[in-house]
């Protein structure tokens, strides 16, 4: 097989220089886990924080629960809590990642200085998203979890442990990963 010129040039520079590309994913890699590990240090490691909830419901119904109540409903497996804000451009993106992967694993999502109950499920409604979502019209579950921007995302392993928390955009495949790696490890 023939390459054109310039797709040969670069595969040439390729094989030439793949240490120093190797290095530069390194950096890459390292600089972005370094960034998330800073965005992440408040989020407190060890068993996840009693919390008082109010629940809003697919349907637009409320109900008030507790944390350690609403993962006893999802026994044995890892839940995935999902910070978010109805301002926030970042949480639109994210919100078809969400919805998919609450169809396949147990998703708690929190809106964050986004209203009260009936503003948050307006919200919900508008943009057809069927999401259980806490209420935290001021920021303080938010702040028992360590995050201080949304998006944000943190696994509650079957034991009860804060796990792999993120904050900023986290893609789909990143979500489930998060997921799948509590419930093996």
């Amino acid at each position: 097989m023939v390459l054109p010129p310039r797709l040969a040039r670069f595969a040439q520079s390729l094989r030439r220089r793949w240490k120093s590309h190797l290095l530069t994913l390194g950096l890459l890699l390292a600089v972005l886990l370094g960034v998330q590990a800073w965005q992440t240090r408040d989020v407190p490691r060890g068993p996840a924080p009693e919390l008082a909830l109010v629940l809003v419901q697919p349907d637009g119904s409320q109900r008030s629960t507790t944390l350690a109540q609403w993962r006893a409903d999802h026994p044995g497996q890892p839940v995935a809590l999902h910070v978010w804000a109805e301002w926030c451009p970042i949480c639109r993106t994210e919100e078809h990642s969400v919805t998919r992967l609450s169809a396949d694993w147990p998703v708690l999502t929190i809106a964050m200085q986004s209203g009260q109950a009936d503003a948050v499920a307006r919200v919900l409604a508008q943009r057809q998203l069927p999401w259980v979502t806490a209420i935290d019209a001021r920021g303080q579950i938010a702040r028992q979890l360590g995050f201080k921007a949304v998006p944000a995302f943190v696994v509650v392993d079957a034991q009860g442990q804060l796990r792999a928390p993120t904050a900023g955009y986290t893609s789909e495949i990143g979500m489930r990963l998060r997921l799948w790696w509590a419930r093996l490890f």
